[in-house]
């Protein structure tokens, strides 16, 4: 009715359209995917960046690689923050393109160790990560499809 006043609805708590009320991405479990894609996200930095520094001729494809996963993990870290149905479809892919990159790399240092003269983030599958690097992106995707929900 022209005139009268309206209330604003938002989709939830923080007006985030397409995200579920009160969910936030970075709730729950989704909190310790941020935590751990954060921590990857420096480590990943810095060791590159102080690799390509200091010896960058050495192994070029391997630092470069690591600070690639760098970008990665800073993009999802960010998505989680931010929230919302886009970012969790940005987020998704970004998992998805990981853990592709994860196993390309790990099974190339396997196959033509000459290649790495110095490991990357994903070398062995993250085996100098505990192997978290492979199971972060499984575990990210899984928290994702859940969000969907």
């Amino acid at each position: 009715m022209p005139g009268s006043a309206t209330t604003a609805r938002s989709d939830d708590e923080t007006g985030r359209p397409g995200q579920k009320p009160g969910f936030s991405l970075g709730q729950g479990p989704g909190r310790l995917l941020v935590w751990l894609y954060g921590v990857f996200t420096v480590a990943a930095a810095s060791r590159s960046v102080v690799q390509m520094i200091m010896d960058f001729g050495r192994a070029p494809l391997a630092y470069v690689l690591s600070a690639v996963a760098a970008v990665v993990y800073a993009f999802i870290t960010y998505s989680l923050v931010r929230g919302g149905e886009g970012a969790r479809r940005a987020a998704l892919v970004c998992c998805a393109a990981e853990l592709a990159g994860v196993l390309v790399v790990g099974t190339w240092t396997l196959v033509a160790p000459s290649a790495f003269p110095d490991a990357t983030v994903w070398s062995d599958y993250g085996m100098g990560y505990l192997f978290i690097p492979v199971i972060l992106p499984v575990t990210a995707m899984i928290w994702l499809r859940q969000a969907k929900r």
